[in-house]
């Protein structure tokens, strides 16, 4: 999975959507439809990351239906953003249907989405974090079906040929520096990524900054911090001790990890069932990033299962999303497809069973979280856009344009 935002544009319906309207008839104040004796037909619309992930869903929303007496069809996205706003723009909806973070605000201001949250008793065993990521106007509007945190993937191979032990791990900048070199040989770069702020970020979480302030209503891009963060970056890059993953003729870091391409790599978890998959034999290990000069950084990353506001099925579909987000069935998800729980119950009995991921669980404690402002989603394409020349680039022009395009986006959103 390349990151929990483009890998879940892997997998149809807009057909379906468009014409047919994969969703059933709607009540105009949301009350319940009924079908036949009672039954309701639901519809799902997921991004699936895989064969994997769509069996587990189709397999909890089964058992769902065997319990309640309803049914359900669970189909899967090609583009899920484009997807779902086409259904809302044409008044036809799936019931439930996971949520991009970077699309949830819109939803959300637009009206689309039902806020279901004060009607889920236990909310609170969903992290604050979590939860904040996908409130709008102060209320908790959908519940977050996972969570991804980002580590450091080291290939155990490459590692000892370069003369490294366990001692070496890298726990500071300085220390991620001097391996990365090391590691760099041949056809070996030592540190490969993504070149997005979904994978940079992280270094300005470590420095000290980040993109926003805590409750998201005023700009910090142009901070030292985030220049010191960028800067560090900037000199593996021009190093060559770091390359993006295109650099290497891949498609993510992962990929680079996995063909002995890349060292190390910086990856969520989602990298265990790729690994798994696709590169058995690598034998690699995940340690936490390294601190930077503020501390421990990391990002997190989590979709939500939203109900339509138009649905005409809200009741049965909020008992469905809490069925598919229970504590059990979160520890099947992740065991299916190397998710993790998104409540903290559940993530620490993940953490118990799975040690080789205890550096991507124990994250969930520090990691930062996503930006979910509306229109924000242009702003981080451009970010992104510009990350991609960090090498031959000013690190403080990119900071003051992606402060200057954060700012006109907050202010529309007022």
């Amino acid at each position: 999975m390349v990151n929990r935002t483009a890998a879940a544009a892997l997998v149809t319906c807009t057909a379906l959507l468009a014409s047919t309207g994969c969703s059933s008839s709607f009540g105009s104040g949301g009350e319940t439809a009924q079908d036949n004796g009672g039954r309701q037909h639901l519809t799902v619309l997921i991004a699936s990351s895989g064969d994997a992930e769509t069996k587990a869903v189709k397999e909890a929303a089964a058992a769902w239906s065997e319990r309640s007496g309803h049914t359900v069809t669970v189909d899967v996205a090609k583009d899920i953003n484009q997807q779902l706003s086409q259904s809302f723009a044409g008044h036809k909806p799936p019931d439930a249907f996971y949520v991009n973070s970077d699309q949830f605000a819109n939803y959300a201001r637009g009206g689309s989405l039902y806020p279901y949250g004060d009607q889920v008793e236990d909310a609170d065993d969903f992290s604050p974090r979590l939860r904040a990521s996908f409130t709008h106007d102060g209320k908790l509007v959908c519940l977050p079906k996972d969570t991804s945190t980002l580590a450091l993937a080291i290939n155990g191979e490459l590692w000892e040929k370069a003369g490294l032990t366990a001692e070496d791990h890298p726990t500071t900048w300085a220390q991620l520096e001097e391996v990365a070199g090391k590691l760099t040989t041949g056809g070996v770069t030592g540190l490969v990524v993504n070149g997005e702020y979904q994978r940079i970020g992280a270094f300005m979480k470590g420095a000290g900054g980040w993109i926003t302030n805590a409750d998201q209503t005023e700009m910090t891009a142009d901070s030292e911090q985030n220049v010191r963060a960028l800067e560090y970056v900037r000199s593996l890059l021009k190093s060559g001790s770091m390359k993006y993953a295109g650099q290497v003729d891949t498609n993510w870091g992962g990929e680079a990890f996995g063909k002995g391409k890349a060292a190390m790599t910086i990856e969520g978890n989602w990298l265990t069932g790729a690994m798994r998959l696709d590169y058995p034999d690598v034998e690699y290990e995940v340690v936490p990033l390294p601190a930077g000069p503020a501390g421990r950084g990391t990002l997190a990353f989590s979709q939500c299962w939203g109900v339509a506001a138009e649905s005409a099925h809200r009741a049965a579909a909020v008992d469905l999303v809490k069925h598919l987000t229970t504590g059990a069935q979160q520890l099947k998800n992740a065991e299916a497809f190397g998710v993790m729980p998104s409540r903290t119950s559940a993530l620490a009995e993940y953490a118990e069973r799975n040690p080789s991921a205890r550096a991507w669980a124990e994250a969930d404690s520090y990691a930062q979280g996503p930006v979910t402002v509306a229109g924000f989603d242009k702003v981080l394409t451009q970010f992104n856009t510009d990350l991609a020349a960090l090498a031959t680039a000013d690190p403080e022009k990119i900071l003051a344009d992606l402060q200057r395009n954060g700012e006109q986006a907050l202010a529309k959103g007022d």
